[in-house]
């Protein structure tokens, strides 16, 4: 049987320079195989076994994650609130179809063209002026008024028209893009958007038109 390895196995073997990336492990299991042998050595050899250790332990801990390389904040397009006119803005119409669409979620109100609740006219007034252009306050001046624009070349701003169980325009929306509009359905339905290919307001559209191109500049 071997004898125990002894002060000077770990002398022997830290005088041989051998990497201790590689090694330390070995160092550890000599300590470990003879409890006695730290209690009887100089302060610097008991110190030696924890060191290794915790060298080799350090070099097999995961990286730290690297982080991802800040990015570039994207510049926002402002929104036009009517003053200094529209140049600045690549699209009137765009801004209209924006406003509109935050007033989704008001109340139906019959003849209503403020914030409290609108009709369906109302909501395209209300729009209208807040953009510093004043339009008729029905539908159906709305749309006898309006710049008429063929239906395959709308753009989002436009007003879309329906007759509803009428000969005459009673009903009217802003188009927002991709068939859909913004509009005070009417009583009990709050400002929602709905589109132009479900059954109902595909058979009673009727007209296309334009305000915003009146906005100032």
């Amino acid at each position: 049987m071997s004898a125990p390895p002894g002060n000077g196995d770990i002398l022997r073997f830290l005088e041989t320079g051998t990497d201790f990336e590689s090694q330390g492990i070995r160092v550890a299991m000599i300590a470990s195989r003879t409890p006695g042998l730290l209690r009887a050595t100089s302060p610097l050899l008991r110190v030696v076994p924890v060191f290794l250790v915790l060298t080799l332990a350090g070099c097999q801990s995961a990286p730290e994650p690297k982080s991802d390389p800040p990015q570039k904040a994207v510049a926002q397009q402002p929104e036009w609130d009517g003053s200094g006119g529209a140049a600045e803005v690549r699209n009137r119409g765009d801004a209209l179809a924006n406003f509109a669409l935050s007033m989704r979620g008001t109340r139906y109100r019959f003849g209503g063209a403020t914030p409290d609740g609108f009709d369906c006219s109302g909501l395209v007034f209300y729009a209208h002026r807040h953009f510093g252009v004043d339009v008729p306050r029905t539908s159906r001046s709305q749309s006898e008024e309006a710049e008429s624009v063929k239906p395959r070349k709308l753009k989002r701003g436009d007003l879309v028209f329906f007759k509803i169980d009428s000969s005459r325009v009673n009903h009217v929306g802003i188009y927002i893009g991709k068939h859909r509009f913004v509009h005070a359905p009417g009583a009990g339905k709050p400002v929602t958007v709905s589109s132009l290919d479900e059954e109902f307001y595909e058979e009673t559209f009727v007209a296309a038109g334009r305000f915003w191109d009146r906005l100032p500049r």
